[in-house]
Order: structure tokens, then C-alpha cells, then sequence
């Protein structure tokens, strides 16, 4: 199984990533990838930090039970099997955000850069469906060949996915998109639908007669 983990995981890398990359130059002459200095200590910092500490693992993990330098951890059928059902159904959704996102598409955040506000199809369910799928798909491919690497890539996915939307994307839509932005996300859930709203923009007063 861990060589189908290993192949699964290289084949989303490469259309979720790559070929979004190629694709998005192509639409809009412009890459989308932002590449922001963030001084060490910095949450931006540390969820770039711990990103990269996930993408390794990723790799890692199957790799080294492939060739025999880490041992499964577990190996039930029904784990497997649910694992290659959440990962695919995780780079599925990394795909299709990325499709309604369009020409918003971003990697990073470039502060002084505006985009449109993209609040229709999977974004009316949750603010953040492609960090919700890199997730799902991380704990997808643990499950399918359980290593300790690949626990360790699953929750340095969640924690950096956390610093990343709460402290570098959010405060970033707030002060680029405004009154729009916190209505939106008043009534959509930061990864899942229903949790992590936000407080609505606080009601104008009106005047007393």
C-alpha cells in the first residue's frame, strides 16, 4: 500500500500544483505564487516552516516503509481503503477550489496586491476548501500506509493551515476586502461549514429621534 500512497501523493502534488501552476500562467500570465519575506519567528514563518515540514513528509513516509527503513504502524484493510477514499476525495477538492477561485488564485499572500473576493461555489461552504483538502489528504495518505512521518506531515499540515489562515490570510482580507469580507465570513465556516465564523461587522447605529 505504500507505494500506491507514494503514487497518489506525487500524481496531486503534480496536478494540483504544478499543473495549476502551468495553467494559471497560461489564463492570466501570472503564476500565482507569492513568495513573501517573513522574519524567523513570525507566524507566516513558522506555517512556512511547518508547510515544507508536511510536504516532506508526505514524501517520506511511504518512501521509507517502501524500502524498509520505517514500519507500518498499522495495516487494517478498512483503514486503507478509507484512507485511499479521503485522499483522493481531499486532492479533488484542492482541484475544484482552485477551479472557482480563477484568477484569485494565490500562493502566499503579497499584501499590497488585491484580488477578487471569491465567495460562490465550494467557497459558499467553507472560506478555505483547499486548505481543508491539503489536509484530507495528507491524513488520506497516512492512513492508506500508517508510518510515524507521514502522523507527523498530517498534523504539521493542521497547525500550519491554522497560523496561515488565521494569521496571515485573515487579517490580510480584512484590511484588503473590508465589511465584505467579515460579512462572508459571519456566515461561512473558516474550513468546514458552520465553524470558525466570524462576528458580523458590528450594525450601524442609527440616530435617535
Amino acid at each position: 500500500m505504500a507505494g500506491l500512497s507514494l503514487a497518489l501523493y506525487g500524481v496531486g502534488v503534480v496536478v494540483a500544483f504544478g499543473l495549476r501552476t502551468v495553467v494559471h500562467r497560461r489564463a492570466t500570465g501570472d503564476s500565482g505564487l507569492r513568495r513573501p519575506q517573513a522574519r524567523p519567528g513570525e507566524a507566516a514563518w513558522w506555517s512556512q516552516l511547518l508547510f515544507g515540514v508536511a510536504l516532506v513528509g508526505g514524501l517520506a513516509s511511504p518512501l521509507t516503509v517502501l524500502i524498509g527503513l520505517v514500519a507500518p504502524t498499522v495495516e487494517h484493510p478498512l483503514l486503507n481503503g478509507a484512507g485511499i477514499a479521503v485522499a483522493m476525495a481531499g486532492f479533488a477538492l484542492v482541484v475544484v477550489s482552485q477551479t472557482h477561485m480563477g484568477a484569485s488564485w494565490r500562493i502566499g499572500v503579497e499584501a499590497s496586491e488585491r484580488t477578487e473576493l471569491v465567495t460562490s461555489g465550494v467557497f459558499a461552504q467553507a472560506r478555505n476548501p483547499i486548505f481543508t483538502g491539503m489536509v484530507a489528504a495528507l491524513w488520506g495518505l497516512w492512513a492508506i500506509a500508517p508510518a510515524w512521518p507521514g502522523l507527523v506531515a498530517a498534523v504539521a499540515m493542521m497547525i500550519a493551515v491554522q497560523l496561515q489562515v488565521r494569521q496571515v490570510e485573515e487579517p490580510y482580507l480584512l484590511a484588503t476586502h473590508g465589511a465584505a469580507y467579515r460579512a462572508y465570513a459571519a456566515r461561512v465556516g473558516r474550513f468546514v461549514p458552520g465553524l470558525g465564523r466570524l462576528q458580523p461587522p458590528p450594525a450601524r447605529s442609527q440616530a435617535q429621534s
